[in-house]
C-alpha cells in the first residue's frame, strides 16, 4: 500500500510539477504580484484540475479525449487563453503600492486548467497506472484522486511561492514592469515551442 502511494506521489509530482504553461503562469503571477495576490489564481488552477480529476476518475475525461476534433478544439482554446494570460501579465500596470492590482484571478486559473487537455491526459495516465491494493475499485480511485489533488496543491503552491520570492527583490515599479514582461515573454516562448511540437502541457 505504502509503495503504491509513494509511486503515485512521485508520478504525480513529475507530471504536474514539470515547467509547463500552468506552472509558469503561477510563477509569473507570484513574481509580478506576490504570493498573497496570486492565491485566487492558484485556487482557480486547482479547482480546474479537480474537474479534470473527477472527469478522469469517472471515465468522462477518456470519453472526451477519444474525439480528436474535440481534443484539438480544447488544445486551441487552451493555447489562445494562455496567450491571453501572458498578455494580462505583461500589461498589468499596477505598481508596488497597489496591493489589489492582481491581473489574474480565480476564473482565469479555472478556465486555464478546464480547457487544458493535457490536464485530463495526465490524470487519466495517473489513474491507469495506479495500482492501490484495496478491495473496492471505488476506494482505490478515491485514494488516488485525493493523493493526486494533495500533491497538486503542494506542487502548484511551490511554483507560486518561487515566483513570490522574486517579487520580494523588486524595489521599483520599473523593475516590476520588466519582471512582468520577462515572465510574459517566457510564457509566450514556451507556448510557441508547445505549438510547434503540438503538445500542451
Amino acid at each position: 500500500m505504502l509503495e503504491a502511494l509513494l509511486s503515485l506521489v512521485f508520478t504525480t509530482f513529475l507530471l504536474l510539477g514539470s515547467p509547463g504553461p500552468a506552472p509558469l503562469a503561477l510563477a509569473a503571477v507570484g513574481a509580478s504580484s506576490g504570493v498573497r495576490a496570486g492565491l485566487s489564481f492558484l485556487l482557480g488552477i486547482l479547482c480546474g484540475l479537480l474537474v479534470a480529476i473527477i472527469a478522469s476518475a469517472t471515465g468522462v475525461g477518456a470519453l472526451l479525449l477519444s474525439f480528436p476534433q474535440l481534443t484539438k478544439a480544447l488544445q486551441i482554446g487552451a493555447l489562445v487563453y494562455l496567450f491571453y494570460v501572458a498578455y494580462k501579465i505583461a500589461t498589468n500596470h499596477g505598481g508596488l503600492a497597489e496591493l489589489n492590482s492582481q491581473p489574474l484571478g480565480f476564473g482565469d486559473g479555472f478556465i486555464l486548467n478546464l480547457l487544458n487537455p493535457k490536464a485530463y491526459a495526465a490524470c487519466i495516465a495517473i489513474f491507469a497506472n495506479t495500482n492501490i491494493p484495496l478491495d473496492s475499485p471505488f476506494q482505490a480511485s478515491l485514494v488516488a484522486a485525493v493523493t493526486l489533488f494533495m500533491v497538486a496543491i503542494v506542487v502548484d503552491s511551490l511554483w507560486l511561492y518561487l515566483g513570490g520570492l522574486l517579487h520580494r527583490f523588486v524595489r521599483t515599479n520599473k523593475q516590476l514592469r520588466h519582471l512582468r514582461v520577462f515572465f510574459a515573454s517566457l510564457l509566450v516562448l514556451l507556448l510557441v515551442f508547445v505549438t510547434l511540437s503540438s503538445e500542451l502541457i
